[in-house]
């Protein structure tokens, strides 16, 4: 086994030592809207005398840089300036550059064309984002983890670190999509939660992506079945021409990736395997109760065909593995003992093809499974709380077509189809509910084997040069109940002058319940889909060439939401969020209501000098209504929130940065005390539901990231402090069964992460 794994690093080493030293900037320059190349576009690097023009096939190349940080500036006549920032120059290692150009929408005599360090585009919808790739790996505070680079953002809830849960504008982690080069992944997380979104730790590697963007509202009528937030990664291509690898180790665990050509100039590849270790060295350092045990595995194949002609294979797998055993759950005072094995991977291949000045088509069929092997059980009974041997699979077909008929109309139509095969075999324990009551076991063996289909189409209408509609139609078809729902979408922007934008959008937006909720009663395709009502007013100004403010006023209303009968007080799609599982529920209704409304202000200042940062602050009130026709806080409820992000450049070698957040405390409702320690089990207060709140929440995250350059390799040593000032943040209260009484659960302490990154 040894000298397997000393071969092995023998053969990396040796292909190290044969790539080429050589520090350069490649890339290539494609029209945004028809992604056709464009020829003779205009680059140079900012602060120096460099730069060159795109070929006829839109490439470009910058040789013999230096290491460091730079800016390079894309100019083209009737184009957009952009400016990319945070371009990292590694010796021994080509910097790949692919950018995306907008025609102009306004045309202004007299008008300087200021530097583009923000895309203003036609296309974009309200309420989106994007963070580049430099941006996504130097977030403090995210440990590597995608999911938690949003957390500056204000249409995010906070309350608890241990989970990176998406809390969207009202909305639960049940309402979100994510999406991975266009294939839907359907957790991006380890130890995900069924029938949901979130999880602890992400799986995604960064140092694959190449942007990510994020709409928390208003999206196009091209995504459908969610009724919150898209999240778009794009993977980077692997290197055409030389074979890089890349070691990783911090506290999530380690990793290596490989990159480099199958047949150069054709095809590439990226590939990626990382594993936790701390169930290696736990008896090593005396580590003690559960550890985690979690591994993945992905990469993607890139094969052009052609100029106009593109294949890309996706591959994302993951292990994830705990155990709690009952001694130490009793000796540590936990309520719950048993074990966790969770296995999933997505698989998806696409075709791209560009029609000639026209536009393009994107085709995709991907399959994805989620395996889960679960067992808890209650500590101070032994009772059985819940076995779970589950199976969830989908078979996807989608396309996706863009033309563009005029300068003032394009067109945006496809559709896609889904294919569901799930099988559960679910034992729900006897147990006393929140109410004081028991609960009967509960026993779910069957298969849940659906269809979905959805078609769409798009117009993007310039009907004067300032102003540009967006109207879209979604009809989407579910065989469960046989229902076909229509969503049509609208947006609006208004163009007052190159500085300052006036946008609006309004839609319907649909959702169906999660399978491991439909698959519990025949009954369920009685009732209604639910459905949310976005409208968004927003507005932006450039205070200057390198910071926008924006602000935007929202209004989510919520419709038609399943409620149990038998627990009319509360809202089902909380149940992720305060139960981490859906529980069984013998009959639902479609009458629960809901709303979210609040302001949002975002000033971002992009990286133009050696400064960068992003402010934000909200105000929101989000509520629900179910049976018994009260309004109440939903459970994710933090009316004001303020989060700072920032960093300092020193030099080519030394970088700092910091993230302070502070939300209002979310809800929670109190136990009665007496009841609760008279049955040694959590009854809550029936008639203070969400009526209390956690104290505050606030933290602060330091990171600082060191830089080593060599002769044909790089280190990035980076320490990320998280809670630098050790504030005990309690993210909910809970009754502990053991020694019966209430006790909080509190998010981290002072936690420092170093990690290492060497790059051959």
């Amino acid at each position: 086994m040894y000298r397997k794994l000393l071969l092995f690093f023998l053969i990396i080493f040796s292909a190290v030592l044969c790539a080429n030293p050589g520090s350069e900037i490649t890339g290539k320059v494609i029209d945004g809207e028809i992604k056709q190349p464009l020829t003779g576009v205009n680059i140079y690097i900012k602060d120096t005398q460099t730069g060159t023009t795109t070929d006829e096939n839109g490439n470009f190349y910058i040789a013999e840089m230096e290491s460091g940080t730079y800016q390079i500036v894309f100019s083209y006549v009737g184009y957009q300036k952009v400016t990319k920032t945070d371009i990292i120059v590694r010796p021994g290692r080509p910097t790949q550059l692919n950018v995306e150009m907008f025609p102009s929408a306004m045309e202004i005599d007299n008008v300087v064309v200021k530097a583009g360090y923000f895309s203003e585009t036609e296309n974009k919808p309200l309420s989106t984002v994007s963070f580049s790739a430099e941006e996504v790996r130097r977030a403090p505070g995210s440990a590597g983890d995608v999911s938690r680079i949003l957390s500056t953002l204000p249409s995010l809830a906070k309350g608890n670190d241990q989970q990176n849960s998406l809390i969207v504008r009202g909305g639960s982690p049940v309402e979100n999509l994510y999406l991975v080069d266009g294939i839907e992944v359907p957790n991006i997380n380890h130890y995900p939660s069924q029938g949901s979104s979130e999880g602890p730790i992400g799986i995604i590697n960064i140092d694959f992506i190449e942007d990510v963007s994020f709409s928390s509202g208003g999206f196009s009528v091209e995504n459908g079945d969610r009724l919150s937030s898209v999240m778009g990664i794009k993977f980077r291509e692997g290197d055409m021409h030389n074979f890089y690898p890349q070691l990783n180790v911090s506290m999530a665990g380690a990793g290596l990736s490989l990159e480099g050509p199958i047949a150069e100039d054709k095809v590439s590849y990226l590939l990626s395997a990382n594993k936790s270790y701390l169930d290696l060295i736990a008896n090593a350092i005396q580590l003690e109760g559960a550890v985690p045990n979690y591994g993945d595995v992905q990469g993607k194949i890139t094969w052009k065909l052609g100029d106009n002609d593109k294949i890309t294979f996706l591959e994302i797998f993951a292990k994830d593995y705990i155990k709690f055993t009952y001694d130490k759950s009793l000796e540590d005072e936990e309520n719950i003992f048993g074990k966790t094995q969770i296995w999933s991977n997505v698989a998806g291949l696409s075709y791209q093809h560009i029609w000639d000045k026209k536009g393009y088509s994107v085709f995709s069929v991907s399959h994805s499974v989620q395996n889960f092997d679960e067992d808890f059980n209650l500590t101070r009974t032994k009772g059985k709380l819940m076995l779970n041997k589950s199976d969830e699979q989908n078979i996807s077909i989608n396309n996706m077509n863009f033309f563009k008929i005029s300068d003032a109309v394009k067109l945006n139509f496809g559709g896609g189809l889904k294919i569901g095969l799930n099988k559960f075999d679910i034992e729900y324990g006897s147990e006393l509910n929140f109410y004081g009551e028991n609960e009967d076991e509960a026993f779910v063996n069957k298969k849940l084997n659906t269809i979905k289909a959805g078609i769409f189409a798009e117009v993007d209408w310039m009907p004067v040069n300032k102003l540009v509609f967006k109207t879209g139609l979604r009809a989407d078809y579910f065989d469960y109940n046989n229902k076909v729902l229509y969503s049509p979408r609208i947006s609006a922007i208004y163009t007052i002058n190159p500085e300052n934008t006036i946008s609006a959008s309004a839609g319907i937006y649909y959702q169906n319940m999660p399978n491991n909720v439909l698959v519990q009663s025949d009954l369920f395709k009685n009732i209604k889909t639910p459905e949310a009502y976005h409208f968004v007013l927003g507005y932006s100004t450039m205070i200057s060439t390198d910071t926008k403010l924006t602000v935007e006023l929202y209004d989510k209303e919520y419709r038609k939401f399943p409620i149990d009968p038998e627990k009319p007080q509360f809202f089902l799609f909380d149940e992720a969020v305060s139960d981490n599982v859906f529980r069984y529920h013998k009959n639902l209704v479609d009458a629960g209501k809901a709303y979210s409304r609040g302001v949002e202000i975002v000033v971002q200042k992009k990286l133009a000098k050696d400064i960068y940062g992003l402010a934000s602050g909200s105000y929101s009130i989000s509520k629900y209504k179910a049976l018994d026709n009260k309004w109440r806080n939903r459970i994710y409820d933090n009316p004001l929130r303020f989060a700072i992000e920032g960093g300092y450049i020193l030099d080519e070698n030394w970088e700092f940065s910091a993230r302070w957040i502070y939300a209002q405390g979310r809800p929670y409702t109190p136990f009665d005390v007496a009841a609760s320690t008279n049955l040694h089990s959590g009854v809550i207060d029936i008639n203070r539901i969400n009526d209390d709140r956690v104290p505050d929440y606030h933290s602060l995250n330091l990171r600082v990231d060191r830089r080593f350059h060599f002769g044909n390799s790089s280190l990035v040593v980076f320490l990320d402090i998280w809670n630098a000032y050790s504030r005990a943040n309690v993210a909910a209260y809970s009754w502990n069964e053991i020694s019966n009484k209430q006790t909080e659960i509190k998010g981290w302490t002072l936690m420092p992460i170093l990690g290492i990154e060497w790059e051959f």
